[in-house]
């Protein structure tokens, strides 16, 4: 970015708090090239060797991304890593091609990792050996600036004054040749994106909020790998229309075939079957494959194969004997849903009224998300069970049991201590 270039993003921040007006500068927005073309994707161990030391003996932070095939395969792989460091460039990694990369996550683990959106991207680096010890995250440190839009398409625009291409967000980047048109949008991901970090660290530190966010990027970090998700099958669209345990049991069967088929095959499980056809099969409980056959999402472009697949899922989930039928409803894990608080305990609703309410007005007043000040289910935690003498200092614990950062007990602990208070 040149120097005319931060001056004027400096001037749009200042004149805003974090949020540049649209008609800061009328002149047509320029459609940002990268600056030293597109590179050849690395697809050998030879080519990462360079690569690695490149970028070993480069400087400064290391810009990250990674591009995967949601909606076309199975899982969340990544299939194109971009990176760019000041003195190696920007290097597109194949990661099929290059499947283990952890020897350039080991040369580069002690650098500051820019990534847009981390949590997005971290589970699928991971799977190739690159996980950062420091990360700066422009789209979280955008929603703490108190930007209204924070996509990186929007963010540099707004920030830096330049538009990104777009248009190949959702394709299939498993797909092989990668064509040179998105290749170059996945260059363009990473072009700026060292500019935007370092614009959007000024604009924190002038609100007060650097060290809130340098918080929030050490608790992303440090995060280990969510646990394995208990009963994924239950999170199945359209789940609420089935009630019955045989019905459920029926769901649970067809699920599990499509999740055992989309991985055998690599493909989205949403390609195999859709979610309305399984809760479809589920209701309805089809006897043979001809029933099957008239229910929507089973039609007669589905092969004779494919039906007597579901067909003996359905099978296989009718024949259960009662005592292995799936429960109604998972153990709830905290406080129940805040819609029933007002039977079940109207002085917990009152104390969640009060909280919500102190902290929606402090989100406005710091220009943030409410569930960046807080996150709900932990206000909800603490109403529904809170220490038994609510001063700050209590509330404080129990808001770091929940692992609220420092910043954001600092903030909030006054308030809940507050709203929980039998005169509040």
């Amino acid at each position: 970015m040149t120097d005319a270039q931060e001056t004027a993003a400096d001037a749009a921040l200042r004149t805003t708090g974090g949020a540049p007006p649209a008609d800061v500068d009328s002149a047509p927005i320029p459609l940002l090239e990268p600056r030293e073309g597109i590179p050849p994707v690395v697809a050998t161990d030879e080519a990462l060797a360079e690569v690695i030391a490149a970028f070993a003996a480069g400087t400064g932070p290391l810009a990250v991304d990674a591009e995967r095939a949601s909606g076309y395969r199975y899982g969340q792989r990544a299939y194109l890593v971009q990176l760019r460091r000041a003195g190696a460039g920007t290097a597109l990694i194949d990661p099929i091609g290059c499947p283990d990369l952890s020897a350039l996550g080991d040369v580069l683990a002690d650098t500051e990792w820019i990534l847009h959106a981390a949590t997005q991207d971290l589970p699928c680096l991971r799977e190739i050996g690159m996980t950062p010890t420091r990360l700066f995250d422009t789209e979280l440190a955008g929603r703490l600036a108190g930007f209204p839009r924070v996509g990186l398409g929007a963010m540099v625009e707004n920030v830096l004054g330049f538009a990104l291409e777009k248009g190949h967000s959702a394709v299939d980047w498993s797909t092989r040749p990668l064509p040179e048109p998105w290749l170059r949008y996945a260059a363009l991901d990473v072009e700026l994106l060292v500019d935007l970090r370092d614009a959007l660290e000024k604009e924190l530190d002038r609100q007060g909020k650097l060290d809130w966010a340098l918080q929030e990027f050490h608790a992303i970090a440090s995060a280990p790998p969510p646990p394995p998700r208990k009963d994924p099958w239950r999170r199945t669209s359209g789940m609420h229309k089935v009630r019955r345990r045989r019905q459920m049991a029926v769901l649970r069967e067809l699920w599990n075939t499509r999740d055992q088929t989309a991985q055998r095959r690599d493909i989205s499980p949403g390609k195999v079957l859709s979610d309305a056809a399984i809760v479809e099969a589920s209701l309805a409980l089809p006897v043979n494959v001809h029933a099957l056959t008239a229910l929507p999402g089973f039609g007669h472009r589905m092969g004779r194969r494919q039906l007597e697949q579901w067909q003996a899922a359905i099978d296989r989930a009718r024949a259960l004997p009662d005592a292995e039928l799936p429960q109604p409803g998972q153990p709830l894990q905290g406080p129940p849903p805040p819609r029933s608080w007002a039977d079940k305990d109207p002085e917990a609703a009152a104390r969640l009224s009060a909280a919500r309410a102190a902290v929606s007005a402090l989100a406005e007043q710091l220009n943030m998300p409410q569930e960046n000040l807080i996150t709900p289910d932990t206000v909800r935690r603490v109403c529904w069970e809170p220490p038994s003498d609510p001063s700050v200092a209590t509330v404080a614990e129990a808001l770091t049991s929940h692992g609220a950062r420092r910043w954001q007990v600092e903030q909030v602990a006054p308030l809940l201590s507050k709203a929980l208070t039998p005169e509040a």
